[in-house]
């Protein structure tokens, strides 16, 4: 325990675990009018289940900084059939926000795709690493890609098209970054880039068929405050909590856009919240602190001397960059609303206990590339 302790990440823990704290105590800010309110629980209610899932998230890190990546790579074959099977039997449970996503147990929900997406990037890493000198077969290179397809077929019929864009891009990036022929990459490309446009006209002639009401209106997503009694209502409201914040904010509790202006403000829209009560020079901070974050993944990545840790790195590095940089232009009316939590801050129990699952693995890497710096300086 003492090496893991030593060559744990100091830095990349100490900015993950403020970031996290902080995100705590927007929760609680961010969900006691709407907890009493809308949902007539108590004012604490979200802090503390938000509390809880930190707890469990810790116990989860205590548990797994232990095991190398080998045996990550090992359980995440398993984890990933089970994954598949819950994805099929949520299929057949109640809506929530007109989506079949989620097994409700007790007063908690389970999302089975927020998981799925972290035990694909350790299942690719591991196949990759175990099939390094088969890399130059299409069947072998292309295996786990279709494996990844079904997945995200069936996270697009629940139907989550955030969730969907996001998990596809993931598998995208990792494709591009394992040592694959350069052939097969360019070939692969260029049948996807044709898929991407036919299914994207097919959209277009036959939408109302393929995508929901909801889905199709998202995509008018300009001039958001011109449509606020509809379409726009949620965008024009961040905005209005934006610029109620201006540099310095309102104070922590003096955000008047939760009083039920943004529906469900501690997930969805909570640096909307955050830039009102605490500003804009607040909000810059947090986007530096992730900017640190992907940093210190990447250059952990890099100094693996494996295809799998590099790969496990890569991988949640895309990971957490696509849910800041799809929520934060959701909220900025850039591109559509995708219902994509904000890595640290929002509520959510399958988010963050996944979030804290992947930097762990990150933190296992950087162990792994301390214990054999220290072996080959011994050698």
């Amino acid at each position: 325990m003492k090496k893991i302790i030593k060559y744990i990440d100091k830095p990349l823990l100490l900015v993950t675990m403020i970031l996290f704290i902080l995100g705590l105590i927007m929760v609680f800010s961010a969900s006691n009018v709407t907890a009493y309110m809308t949902h007539a629980v108590k004012p604490y209610n979200y802090f503390m289940k938000q509390g809880a899932f930190l707890i469990v998230g810790f116990i989860l890190f205590v548990i797994m900084i232990k095991f190398n990546t080998k045996s990550y790579g090992m359980f995440s074959w398993g984890l990933l059939l089970i994954g598949i099977a819950a994805l099929v039997l949520v299929l057949f449970m109640e809506e929530k926000n007109q989506a079949a996503s989620w097994f409700k147990i007790g007063f908690f929900g389970i999302q089975p795709s927020e998981f799925i997406k972290v035990i694909s990037i350790v299942f690719l890493a591991d196949y990759y690493e175990k099939n390094s000198k088969k890399l130059k077969k299409w069947s072998t290179s292309l295996f786990p890609i279709g494996v990844c397809v079904l997945v995200a077929l069936l996270i697009f019929i629940q139907p989550d098209l955030g969730t969907t864009i996001i998990y596809c891009a993931i598998v995208g990036i990792i494709f591009f970054a394992v040592p694959i022929s350069k052939e097969i990459k360019f070939k692969t490309f260029i049948i996807f880039v044709g898929l991407i446009a036919f299914g994207t006209m097919m959209v277009l002639g036959t939408g109302r068929g393929v995508l929901l009401e909801r889905q199709i209106e998202r995509f008018d997503f300009r001039n958001p405050c011109d449509k606020i009694l509809s379409t726009g209502n949620q965008v024009c409201n961040c905005y209005i909590a934006i610029h109620n914040g201006g540099l310095t904010g309102v104070g922590l509790g003096n955000s008047t856009q939760k009083y039920l202006y943004l529906p469900e403000p501690y997930t969805d829209f909570i640096y909307a919240i955050i830039v009102e009560e605490l500003g804009v020079i607040t909000g810059v901070a947090i986007i530096l602190a992730y900017i640190f974050i992907l940093f210190r993944i990447l250059m952990i990545g890099r100094k693996s001397p494996s295809n799998r840790g590099a790969t496990i790195c890569y991988g949640i590095a895309a990971y957490i960059f696509l849910h800041i940089a799809v929520n934060l232009m959701g909220i900025l009316g850039l591109i559509p609303i995708t219902g994509v939590p904000l890595p640290f801050m929002s509520y959510g129990g399958s988010f963050t206990i996944c979030l804290i699952a992947a930097l762990t693995m990150v933190q296992r890497v950087s162990v792994e590339n301390g214990i054999l710096k220290e072996k080959a300086k011994r050698e």
